[in-house]
């Protein structure tokens, strides 16, 4: 029952070993998801700031777990020696942060001379802070191993107060400068919505940095004036620091996944907006597309639109322009828009065809009276005709209009064929 009754900050304390493995595991997921692009255009430094700054922040979370801390103090057998370890590490992911930030304040100037300046300066800045934390920490006394509190611990120790507070504030500016420069990002106008959202992660999980700068430097800064602030370090700094891993993962992920779920929503939507023209066409055809239970939706979506093409050119000898130009003047007669009339037009004279072909043993004469259709347009709007065949009461309304106007322009006896006379025959529901 007492174990029932843990406090938040005891509930850290004894989950604090696998607490850092989560973080971890979201940051190489995220890793898992752009190194492939990374590898592909290795030449794109933002690109390559990305890769550098999600494998060094995996790195940081891998050896800050107190169970790494303590296996890598033992092996060397000098105590504490994980912490310059650690915060080199975490000294070289703010430097990624800072190439990050130069990259997408260049964008396609990012090979100019003042970028490379600036890239310079921030590797050669941050690599004299990270041989400045091996040095103080060489010239330091710290002979007792913390596995967890070692910043408030040693916050009034000569020189391991120095490297703490030059650590931590080598991550506060470059955390600082992205910060901003995302939240910048996030407010610029025609961003694809994906990217936003993926930019507003980004700058959440860079905010909770400096929320964990600003616990320790707390914590450390009251250590120097004799009070006890320990649980901003211990206790508070940690999870924020788990949950912004988790947020910048995100960030980095969510616009990769919403393109990849986009199109594949496209294409779906495709494949199902031409059903009705693919059933109307099998049903003349006698047979359909073959079903691959593992075809990728792109694979059918391809097949799809080849069978309806490939069963579309023969069955255009026996598509009527008269009744399709009657069809047209009907639509448009009733308000619909051209193209939208466009596609009602050729979904009435391919039922009307489709409806003779079915009908004649043979099959390949051409319509008696059809004076023939060029198949170009249609096999451009295939999705508008598809579209159109799902609204067979809209079809019939069109088409009786159109066998009226078609029976007021046949001839008197005798002097002269008729133009056209439709059918009669209402079309059916594909939908």
């Amino acid at each position: 029952m007492a174990g029932l009754a843990l406090t938040p900050s005891a509930f850290v304390t004894d989950f604090y070993t696998s607490f850092w493995w989560v973080p971890t595991l979201v940051l190489g997921c995220a890793l898992a998801v752009k190194l492939p692009t990374i590898l592909r255009l290795w030449k794109d430094p933002l690109l390559r700031a990305v890769g550098g700054l999600l494998l060094l922040a995996c790195a940081v979370f891998v050896c800050v777990a107190p169970s790494t801390i303590a296996w890598a103090n033992r092996v060397t057998g000098i105590p504490n020696f994980a912490a310059p370890l650690v915060y080199s590490l975490l000294t070289a992911f703010c430097a990624s942060c800072l190439l990050l930030t130069i990259a997408w304040r260049n964008g396609p100037a990012g090979h100019s001379a003042a970028t490379r300046r600036a890239r310079r300066l921030v590797v050669t800045a941050y690599a004299a802070v990270i041989v400045a934390l091996w040095v103080l920490f060489a010239l330091a006394d710290a002979p007792v191993e913390r596995l967890r509190d070692l910043d408030t611990y040693y916050a009034t120790t000569p020189f391991m107060r120095e490297l703490i507070v030059l650590y931590l504030l080598a991550h506060c500016v470059a955390v600082l400068f992205t910060y901003r420069l995302t939240w910048n990002w996030v407010r610029t106008d025609g961003l694809d919505g994906w990217l936003r959202w993926g930019l507003v992660f980004l700058a959440g999980g860079y905010a909770l940095n400096l929320v964990f700068d600003a616990a320790k430097l707390t914590a450390v800064g009251a250590r120097w004036t004799g009070h006890d602030l320990d649980r901003l370090s211990t206790d508070a700094a940690p999870p924020v620091a788990g949950l912004s891993a988790v947020l910048l993962a995100v960030g980095f992920i969510l616009p990769h996944l919403g393109q990849y779920l986009r199109e594949r929503l496209r294409v779906r939507h495709a494949h199902r907006e031409l059903r009705p023209l693919y059933l109307l066409l099998r049903s003349v055809h006698g047979s359909g597309v073959p079903f691959e239970l593992r075809a990728a939706p792109e694979l059918r979506l391809v097949r799809r639109e080849t069978f309806i093409r490939d069963v579309l050119l023969p069955l255009a000898r026996d598509l009527d322009e008269d009744l399709r130009g009657a069809a047209l003047d009907a639509a448009l007669a009733l308000g619909h828009p051209p193209e939208r009339a466009r596609a009602l037009a050729a979904a009435v004279t391919l039922l009307d065809a489709a409806g003779g072909r079915r009908g004649r043993p043979d099959g390949p004469a051409p319509a008696a009276g059809g004076t023939g259709v060029d198949p170009a347009g249609l096999l451009r709007e295939i999705g508008a005709v598809s579209r159109a065949l799902r609204r067979p009461d809209v079809l019939q309304e069109v088409r009786t209009r159109a066998t009226a106007r078609g029976t007021d322009l046949d001839p008197a006896p005798g002097q002269g064929p008729a133009r056209h006379k439709g059918p009669s025959a209402a079309p059916r529901s594909l939908g």
